[in-house]
């Protein structure tokens, strides 16, 4: 019976994050300003039920700084998923922003000296291939500069949630999972709020239309999903989890073409195939739990 719910935990977090495209288009608001009220709603809820768990040990100032660094990487992820949403197509933000276990091995090579396995560079070799597919597909397909700019903030998002999952890495023996996901929504609201401010980036006076959407985001990409996602991990195998979530790539396309018109073309599917080959293959090659994207 604990299998059949982390099955469908699972499901709940691929469909909770294949959404996060479609709101923040439906929102209509900048991407940083999504993002702002994204954590803001999630910690509304985490920063009471931490303050309610007052036996858990606090822990060192040291961790504490790093858990709200991990939280500022996750922050500009999701300012600048939010905006290449906006820019480029919802299937390809979703896709490129996957990245993430591609730029998570090469950061753990570099800073944390641990060297690839060979299947990870074949992996790697193939998302490359995917992404040039991708986005050489955009640049003829839309002759729009605003396409290929919004791909490149989508790979930029993927390296900075790949910073976050770094940082968490190195903090979570540190502390508890509700302690590191509060300083850590508290360290993304912080960030955006500022980012924000500098952008001169409205927070008020959007319709009802754009406050539902945004709602929706806060409680099901963002609160809904990541907990669904904490659940799955604890009770399923890393090869289970980490091959399930690249569903949402394709769930997200799918959503794309019903709720916001947007059609592939067969170059952008050929691309997205090899691309999810890759980080497939990375997966595989690391050993790692589930990473969610966005």
């Amino acid at each position: 019976m604990s299998q059949t719910r982390a099955y469908l935990a699972l499901a709940a977090a691929i469909s909770g994050t294949a959404w996060s495209a479609i709101l923040v288009r439906w929102a209509g608001v900048p991407g940083t300003s999504a993002g702002f009220y994204r954590t803001l709603i999630a910690a509304l809820v985490l920063v009471p039920w931490r303050i309610a768990h007052r036996r858990t040990p606090v822990p060192r100032a040291s961790a504490i700084a790093l858990a709200l660094v991990g939280g500022a990487f996750f922050a500009l992820d999701l300012a600048l998923y939010n905006t290449a949403v906006l820019l480029t197509t919802a299937a390809t933000a979703a896709l490129l922003g996957n990245l993430t276990p591609i730029f998570v091995g090469l950061m753990t090579w570099i800073f944390l000296r641990r060297r690839p396995r060979a299947k990870f560079w074949m992996g790697l070799a193939l998302s490359i291939a995917g992404c040039a597919a991708i986005v050489g597909a955009d640049a003829l397909r839309h002759g729009d500069a605003s396409n290929v700019f919004g791909d490149q903030l989508a790979l930029f998002a993927a390296v900075f949630f790949a910073a976050y999952l770094v940082t968490t890495e190195r903090v979570r023996t540190a502390m508890d999972t509700l302690t590191f996901n509060t300083l850590a929504i508290i360290g993304s609201v912080a960030t955006l709020l500022v980012v924000c401010l500098i952008r001169h980036d409205a927070l008020t006076g959007y319709p009802p239309k754009a406050w539902a959407a945004i709602l929706a985001l806060g409680l099901v990409s963002q609160l809904g999903a990541y907990l669904a996602l904490v659940y799955a991990l604890g009770h399923l195998p890393a090869t289970i989890t980490s091959a399930g979530l690249l569903a949402q790539v394709p769930l997200t396309a799918m959503l794309a073409m019903v709720f916001l018109h947007e059609p592939l073309s067969a170059a952008q599917i050929a691309g997205g195939v090899v691309v999810l080959a890759g980080i497939y293959v990375v997966n595989r090659a690391e050993g790692r739990k589930g990473e969610l994207g966005e």
